[in-house]
């Protein structure tokens, strides 16, 4: 991870790393269309470069709550455990080259692979690989 580099996002209530090397885009938000789902999170489906992709609410997903009402100003298509999905964030706000640290011991941080000093503050890094496993198994392909 000393090469690092992560998109800083706004989700919820938090403000997370999205590792750079899985975004694809950030994009304005499409129109949605439900679809059902054992995942709270997952707000429906969505077009993103020519393919239908899940959108799931990314604060939602990591709270364990169902989408808010209202929708977020933008999206971020990544590729997770092969597939392409959209995330709903606030906010995209910049990148951030800075190598991962370890997650403190006893941080409650089930999703993050690693956290990095941002702000005054660790912002967690998350890890796509414990991410994806949630989505894919909870969202048909």
């Amino acid at each position: 991870m000393s090469d690092a580099a992560w998109l800083l996002v706004r989700a919820g209530r938090r403000r997370v790393g999205l590792a750079l090397a899985d975004v694809v885009e950030v994009l304005d938000p499409g129109p949605v269309y439900p679809v059902p789902s054992a995942e709270p999170a997952l707000r429906g489906v969505t077009t993103a470069r020519g393919a239908i992709v899940p959108l799931v609410h990314l604060g939602a997903l990591l709270e364990g709550s169902r989408c808010p009402e209202r929708r977020a100003e933008t999206t971020v298509l990544v590729r997770l455990e092969g597939r392409q999905v959209c995330l709903e964030v606030d906010e995209a706000e910049e990148v951030l080259r800075e190598p991962g640290l370890p997650v403190p011991a006893g941080a409650a941080l089930p999703f993050a692979a690693a956290v990095a000093r941002y702000d005054g503050g660790l912002v967690p890094l998350l890890d796509f690989g414990a991410l994806g496993v949630r989505i894919t198994e909870t969202i048909p392909a």
